[in-house]
């Protein structure tokens, strides 16, 4: 499944972790070695080592009061994904989207969520600020969006403007949970003329790396507040406990 989805890319001379050559963008040991599957919560997507108990979700996000209802992940964020992802954002490797996308499509759980969304429902990068579009150039979360979008042929319509961030934050890196939640309160608006179509669907966020998960869930509350009845998100990667 993997290399299925790899070797349908344009592909560069070499591995992106490895660097074996001649290679597809990640070669098959790497992504047997690092991209193995893994119990993860179906909530906060983190790693889950205990058996099911029939609950939906983990303890840890059991207890939380989160608009949230379900994260899906590809890998945890750590190597070789963080060094990966950083190269994307902030090396303007817009490009990598092609190559960390397949990561979400080949969990089988996620092709299977996007195949049940209707016509009616949406896919939805997370925004960034102005500022921190013109730092970049680019936003990740719409790329891996055009990219999940295209080559998992889910019906869902795909918006770059749907949610909209209405104030630049200051970087999340250095902050704790409770800062975190704290700095991104208040970030996120729904698109006006658009409430009305969000009202009753289900909506899927798509972002690169879900630490606290504090910008997801405010994200997630904006379009709870919408009226949207189910709010999930795909990352590539979750940072581990």
């Amino acid at each position: 499944m993997l290399s299925t989805l790899f070797a349908n890319t344009v592909l560069p001379s070499q591995c992106a972790v490895c660097h074996r050559w001649p290679s597809q963008q990640l070669c098959d040991a790497c992504l047997q070695r690092f991209a193995g599957q893994r119990p993860r919560c179906p909530r906060c997507a983190l790693p889950r080592t205990t058996s099911d108990d029939g609950q939906p979700g983990c303890p840890q996000c059991r207890s939380q009061d989160w608009a949230l209802q379900a994260c899906y992940a590809a890998v945890d964020y750590d190597y070789p994904w963080i060094d990966l992802i950083r190269r994307y954002k902030f090396e303007r490797q817009s490009g990598y989207s092609e190559m960390l996308a397949p990561l979400l499509l080949s969990r089988p759980e996620v092709a299977q969520r996007l195949a049940r969304l209707t016509p009616e429902d949406w896919l939805l990068p997370m925004p960034l600020s102005a500022q921190r579009l013109a730092e970049r150039g680019f936003n990740q979360a719409w790329e891996l969006a055009q990219v999940l979008h295209r080559r998992s042929g889910c019906r869902a319509r795909l918006h770059g403007r749907l949610l909209i961030r209405i104030r630049h934050t200051e970087a999340q890196t250095r902050l704790d949970r409770e800062q975190r939640l704290a700095n991104v309160r208040g970030a996120f608006l729904v698109e006006p003329l658009l409430v009305p179509a969000v009202q009753g669907r289900t909506l899927i966020l798509v972002d690169d790396v879900m630490t606290s998960g504090a910008s997801l869930h405010a994200a997630a509350r904006v379009l709870e507040q919408a009226g949207a009845a189910r709010i999930e998100a795909l990352v590539i990667a979750r940072t581990p406990p």
